[in-house]
């Protein structure tokens, strides 16, 4: 079985060069930041030439998630998250919520933001990050869920 809370540092650094990559084709070529969620949560009202590079990134999301499953390790593919349905929803909706206060997700400030020396990309990323640890600490340990 492979757990969530192994460490695969070479994973994680492919995933990361890939991700850095695509937001440097992505400002290269469209001249726009990959952020993530502006991108797919504007798909809805965008017209014209902006709907299509909108789509078409979209969907590359999800063909990528697709092509993973076509061609990772079966054992890859064996992961088991012990987290509520109800509680997966919560957590959803809480990153939902902080990525509209904080005007972008940890794709366009952390990868975008930070790469361009954005203060404004740092901050929102050292908060990001400082919730994170916090929620994590009470929720495994002070709640101990």
């Amino acid at each position: 079985m492979h757990t969530v809370t192994e460490f695969t540092p070479w994973t994680a650094l492919g995933g990361g060069m890939l991700i850095g990559l695509s937001a440097l084709l992505m400002l290269g070529f469209n001249g726009r930041i990959a952020g993530v969620s502006g991108i797919v949560g504007n798909l809805v009202t965008s017209r014209g030439s902006d709907l299509s590079w909108r789509l078409a990134f979209t969907l590359g999301l999800i063909g990528g998630a697709y092509g993973f499953i076509a061609f990772a390790p079966p054992d890859a593919l064996n992961i088991h998250v012990e987290v509520s349905l109800p509680m997966m929803i919560f957590a959803g909706f809480v990153v939902g919520l902080g990525t509209k206060l904080g005007s972008g997700c940890t794709s366009g400030h952390g990868v975008c933001g930070i790469g361009r020396v954005s203060p404004r990309s740092i901050t929102a990323t050292a908060v990001f990050m400082l919730v994170a640890f916090a929620t994590v600490f009470i929720i495994r340990h002070v709640a101990g869920v």
